[in-house]
């Protein structure tokens, strides 16, 4: 099937078409469109898929108002003034196409590592995100890009701890007696998870929230614990301290299925709730308090469950974080149970065929058969390096897609220094005139989710989703795998390969060995991995020793810790005369990423760029609700409205993100004051790591 035609029995006829949400959001909802004469009247939930059961966010409910936007990039378009500028002239697509490998053929002649993709999740589709373009990056030899700006950190403290992304499924948190809600604002990024903690809740289970912000998740449990940011650690050490002093734990569970009990035992008891509390900013009773309700629960043999979310692992001790609160489940047992473990990430989970979507064997017929990696999280020192030894040639060409790094890299000063340089060439695929396509050279119009074929994982739950596109794509928008079929043509690259259409390229994500069965994908839209219900209960974690692995012999290999500790921040609350405010910069609730800001009706909703901070900090300040204020610290300074808000604790204020800086007050956003300092493992940004100070507006 051609990977551009819709599934529709009749063009004129009404029916519905079954895809998936393409977006960075654990839930992966199953989606229904509803075309009437080739156009998308409707986007709804599957009510068929358990998961989604007939409910989307906001935001994904509005993507017929997204797809059919007046500012769509709809045709091929050149630069014709200065480098972010925004301003562009139309050209065909053999011109576009042609441009671009004229530019890229010398660069790979000479070294084709100066060829820099990036890309992140625009798409957590198999397909339209890396499948063509691995290809095609693979077969040139290009860099290879590090995909660290989200999940990295928090991942490698899983992976060091259980053995990878893998955790309780969600389903079970429904059955949980005890759920703490660890640095996640569910209600606004995990909605469906909220579903099933909210059947706990009326069935008499307790919700603990954990987060520096008093969210709205945080305003619906029992009890919100307002810990400094990058301080998490801390506060489950001090949980395992309580845990051991009162002998909540199970003793055969770490006899059997643990590995280096009492290494972490006498690392724990250094913990106490008075020396915890101290660093997270709380009382000595609040860790006693979370301790004895985690502890006794699952004594009493009751389920306790942690939904972890990755705001708590965007600081430099994020992976030790994330390692911490990972050890919490074995030691009481909590495995056993299919509604008790901890759930960061299920992605782990799904045997995707990475080898045969990105072709990695590509690259021994490169010029380059071992690239270097670049860290998308520091994209703006590397366009600013020059050529050395160590670090290879200068970036001389971008190519971007399923990213607006320009407004969501940190140190947001440097990333647009990187891309206004005039020796630059930019290559940008979007869907809209992002910040970051204001910088392109040429830019390139891509379909959305309705235009095209993809298949979906999901970091939330264990379905795969298929994707198959609702209406013909719009003016000359094309699939990001289209686009590098034609530039591989173009560039002489004859590998079969590049023939493979989308269809095929959706059932090679999945081995016939893997258990998906691509006839039932196609039928229902959804397919469930047979996974056990509790996949714990008896070890068995897919580490090198099977065990829940408290102390990693592999970190210890590569000179780091074996065990999980606190890692103070980079930039610590208290440690800064000049800049004594802590500052996190959450989604808002109708963003996600700088993904949706240009969608009217939520930006609408949104209002304007805000700076959530307590009253005590505003009032030591002159500062009063409403008012423009300046954000600031060494990296830069951000102008925005204040909210003057009980959900910010005193010493910590809340950027809220991610704005497209030329829609922001001057024409910033809150990544002007982010650093490019990394994670204690997985290379992470560290956006959560952040010292400011705040005044009124003088302009």
């Amino acid at each position: 099937m051609n990977p551009q035609t819709p599934d529709a029995t009749a063009v004129n006829t009404p029916h519905t078409v079954r895809g998936a949400c393409p977006h960075d959001c654990p839930d992966t909802c199953a989606l229904l469109t509803t075309v009437v004469d080739g156009i998308a009247t409707k986007v709804q939930g599957n009510p068929a898929h358990a998961h989604t059961n007939g409910v989307l966010c906001t935001k994904v409910s509005r993507y017929a108002e997204r797809t059919y936007s007046p500012e769509r990039l709809l045709y091929p378009m050149k630069r014709t003034g200065p480098k972010g500028a925004g301003q562009f002239t139309r050209i065909s697509w053999d011109e576009a196409l042609d441009t671009i490998v004229q530019r890229l053929k010398p660069i790979a002649a000479r070294d084709a590592q100066a060829i820099q993709p990036y890309s992140y999740a625009g798409t957590m589709g198999q397909v339209q995100g890396e499948a063509m373009a691995g290809r095609f990056f693979n077969r040139l030899g290009a860099a290879l890009l590090d995909r660290t700006i989200c999940a990295s950190a928090g991942g490698e403290g899983l992976n060091q701890t259980l053995g990878g992304k893998v955790g309780m499924r969600v389903e079970f948190f429904a059955e949980s007696k005890l759920i703490l809600i660890w640095g996640s604002n569910s209600i606004g990024s995990n909605l469906h998870f909220w579903r099933y903690a909210q059947a706990a809740k009326r069935a008499g289970a307790k919700l603990i929230c954990i987060d520096p912000r008093k969210t709205e998740t945080a305003d619906k449990c029992h009890e919100h614990i307002a810990l400094l940011p990058g301080t998490d650690a801390a506060l489950a050490l001090g949980v395992m301290h309580e845990l051991i002093a009162h002998d909540w734990l199970d003793h055969d569970y770490l006899a059997h299925h643990t590995e280096g009990w009492s290494k972490l035992r006498a690392r724990a008891m250094l913990w106490n709730p008075e020396r915890a509390a101290a660093v997270c900013g709380i009382a000595p009773e609040q860790i006693r308090s979370l301790a004895r309700d985690y502890g006794s629960t699952a004594m009493a043999a009751e389920p306790v469950a942690i939904r972890m979310n990755y705001g708590m692992q965007r600081v430099k001790g994020g992976g030790n974080a994330a390692r911490a609160i990972a050890c919490l489940p074995a030691l009481v047992g909590a495995w056993r149970n299919r509604a008790g473990g901890v759930l960061l990430s299920s992605s782990g989970q799904f045997p995707v065929n990475k080898a045969g979507l990105l072709r990695p064997d590509l690259l021994a017929q490169s010029a380059n058969s071992s690239p270097r990696m670049v860290n998308m999280s520091t994209i703006g020192l590397d366009l600013l390096r020059a050529a050395s030894p160590t670090f290879g040639p200068a970036i001389e060409a971008m190519i971007v897609y399923n990213s607006n790094p320009v407004a969501v890299a940190p140190q947001s000063a440097q990333v647009v220094q990187g891309f206004a340089r005039e020796d630059l060439f930019t290559v940008v695929l979007e869907q809209f005139q992002t910040d970051t396509a204001d910088y392109a050279d040429i830019l390139l119009p891509a379909t959305t989710q309705l235009e095209h074929w993809d298949i979906h994982t999901s970091y939330g739950h264990t379905d795969v989703l298929l994707n198959r596109p609702a209406i013909a794509p719009l003016g000359e928008a094309k699939p990001n795998t289209q686009v590098f079929r034609e530039l591989a043509h173009r560039m002489g690259f004859d590998d079969p390969c590049f023939a493979d259409d989308d269809e095929m390229l959706c059932r090679t994500a999945f081995e016939t060995s893997s258990g998906v069965d691509f006839d039932v994908l196609l039928r229902d839209g959804f397919a469930t991995l047979k996974l056990p219900d509790a996949p714990f209960a008896q070890g068995h974690f897919p580490t090198p020793s099977g065990k829940c692995e408290f102390f990693s012999q592999r970190l210890a290999d590569q000179g780091q810790d074996g065990l999980p500790d606190h890692v103070p921040n980079y930039e610590a609350y208290g440690e800064s005369t000049a800049y004594p405010l802590a500052m996190i910069s959450p989604p808002a609730r109708n963003f996600l990423n700088s993904t949706f800001v240009n969608v009217t009706s939520l930006r609408a909703i949104e209002g304007e760029p805000l700076l959530e901070i307590n009253a005590i900090d505003a009032t030591a300040r002159g500062i009063t609700h409403g008012q423009v204020v300046r954000v600031f610290n060494t990296r830069g300074s951000y102008h925005c409205k204040v909210d003057v808000s009980q959900r910010a604790r005193p010493g910590v204020v809340h950027g809220m993100g991610i704005w497209w800086r030329k829609l922001g007050l001057d024409g910033t956003n809150v990544n002007q004051l982010t650093s490019q300092n990394l994670t204690d493992m997985g290379h992470g940004p560290t956006f959560y790591d952040c010292l400011v100070e705040v005044e009124p507006c003088s302009e």
